[in-house]
């Protein structure tokens, strides 16, 4: 006791990092598989150097081969989610994934406007319409696809629909580059800040040719595309990284770009798991070498 007493005496404790970091929030669902949902943002999240905050809006039984279940969250618990981190931690920026119902996004505009989350308020707000996984289960109730259209939508900074989800919403048919930007206008009349069609599903493409829009300019962003089935997450990963460049500051042209360069080279380095579809891998950023 005298030696620790001592040792105590003769070595003061180091002062610790009191400085945070830029918060970024996800409101999203779970995946027990750990490539997509809000542990694909989460992972993101920290590779890019934001804290991740987290309102869990459903839990689902999924692993490579395919989602087999879902549960909901209650609209209001998932609210009061939003609520805590916003009203303790606060949010620089915060995205969705899983919406699965009208009443759970009315639920999250309501504590997002009151906490000024949202194209209107000072906190940029993504959403991202998932609404099926990528095996074709659909994760949202019919009453949820309006509910995004005319109520989540407007009140948007950024809405990151996948070619199958502009489909889904909007009823066009992207085949081609020249669709794309069809696409966008469409999603962009439902009253959004910006819009980002991501191009991933042309398969035929040699590249990966994204489309940002703001209702008057095209902003295009080419990208490579590889060769792997293994990309379960690189939407949600996209939409995070994004996130995180807005909670830091950054425009949304420039974090649209960041956040494309992040989820190109984890497309790049994306890995096989379980017997069915892979992740791609934030693990470049963090790793010396892709595991």
């Amino acid at each position: 006791m005298r030696w620790m007493h001592e040792i105590s005496a003769g070595h003061e404790a180091r002062p610790a990092n009191d400085t945070a970091p830029p918060t970024a929030l996800t409101i999203a669902g779970s995946d027990s598989g750990g490539s997509a949902g809000m542990h694909a943002d989460l992972r993101t999240f920290f590779a890019c150097g934001v804290h991740g905050t987290t309102a869990v809006t459903a839990v689902t039984v999924q692993n490579t081969v395919g989602v087999t279940g879902l549960v909901e969250i209650p609209p209001e618990t998932v609210a009061a989610q939003v609520d805590a981190v916003a009203s303790d931690i606060g949010v620089d920026a915060a995205k969705t994934g899983v919406l699965a119902s009208a009443a759970t996004i009315e639920a999250v505009l309501d504590a997002c406007d009151k906490h000024g989350i949202g194209r209107e308020g000072r906190t940029p707000f993504v959403v991202d319409p998932v609404a099926a996984s990528r095996s074709g289960e659909p994760l949202l109730r019919p009453d949820a696809l309006d509910a995004l259209r005319y109520k989540a939508f407007p009140r948007a900074t950024l809405v990151t629909p996948n070619l199958d989800e502009v489909r889904l919403l909007t009823g066009i048919d992207a085949h081609t580059r020249a669709d794309l930007l069809d696409a966008a206008k469409a999603i962009f009349d439902f009253g959004p800040q910006w819009v980002l069609v991501k191009s991933g599903h042309l398969a035929n493409d040699p590249e990966c040719v994204d489309v940002l829009f703001d209702g008057n300019e095209a902003i295009p962003l080419p990208g490579p595309r590889y060769a792997t089935v293994h990309t379960h997450g690189a939407g949600d990963v996209f939409a995070s990284a994004i996130t995180a460049a807005l909670a830091k500051g950054a425009s949304m042209p420039d974090a649209v770009r960041s956040g494309k360069r992040f989820v190109t080279r984890s497309v790049s380095h994306a890995y096989p798991l379980g017997a069915g579809v892979g992740p791609v891998s934030t693990f470049w950023r963090v790793s010396p070498r892709s595991f």
